[in-house]
């Protein structure tokens, strides 16, 4: 009889759902934020690495059909393994010890320095920021460097105005390692697919997906 009384008290998926909206995203980023500070503070080296990962919301195939999203700026590409996807990239800035501080969702297609723009980089000074070699963009470079003496550091292609060392070089590289560890994690944390009927429910349950790798860290 108790058992039958507990079954009867739990909240269907389409209720448990309408809760989780009726929250807010803006409440549940301030939580990610409140993580994210506890991370900062536990993180005496100051090392930080940026970089993105997709989070596809259909298979390439179904596009056309895709009722999510519908437009071709989120069809992106992964050059890892040289084939496109349909949604969002995450670009996430976590610290050395792969733990994350910010992120922001971005359209698949959308250019890498634009999002890199929209970081508030609230870091430490003398904090360096490891980066892919798509966040190059000299003018916040120095913009950080001035105004927070914080040293945004992306990975240098070969032609590049702002060679590093061969030693900071093999440093940054080893670093960078951690992110690919993170973005594992919280990717196998995902469904196989993200079951959602508006992108603001996609949008959601991504967060919560990320706030709830937070959590196994506290």
């Amino acid at each position: 009889m108790v058992e039958h009384n507990y079954l009867k008290n739990l909240l269907s998926k389409s209720r448990f759902n309408r809760r989780l909206h009726n929250i807010g995203e803006p409440i549940w980023m301030f939580l990610f934020q409140v993580i994210a500070q506890t991370f900062k503070e536990l993180n005496p080296g100051q090392e930080y690495i940026l970089d993105s990962f997709p989070v596809p919301v259909c298979d390439h195939i179904r596009i056309d059909r895709c009722k999510i999203y519908n437009k071709e700026e989120y069809r992106g590409y992964i050059a890892s393994k040289k084939r496109y996807f349909y949604g969002l990239r995450v670009h996430m800035l976590v610290n050395k010890h792969g733990k994350p501080i910010e992120f922001y969702p971005a359209a698949g297609s959308y250019n890498d320095v634009k999002v890199l723009q929209s970081f508030c980089f609230y870091l430490p000074s003398n904090s360096i920021v490891y980066g892919d070699k798509a966040y190059k963009d000299y003018q916040l470079e120095d913009f950080l460097k001035e105004s927070s003496r914080i040293m945004l550091k992306p990975w240098r292609k070969n032609n590049s105005k702002r060679k590093e060392s061969s030693g900071f070089e093999y440093i940054q590289k080893f670093t960078r390692k951690q992110v690919e560890t993170c973005f594992s994690r919280i990717t196998n944390l995902f469904p196989k697919s993200i079951h959602a009927v508006t992108s603001k429910g996609f949008e959601l349950k991504m967060i919560l997906f990320i706030i709830a790798f937070c959590i196994q860290f506290l």
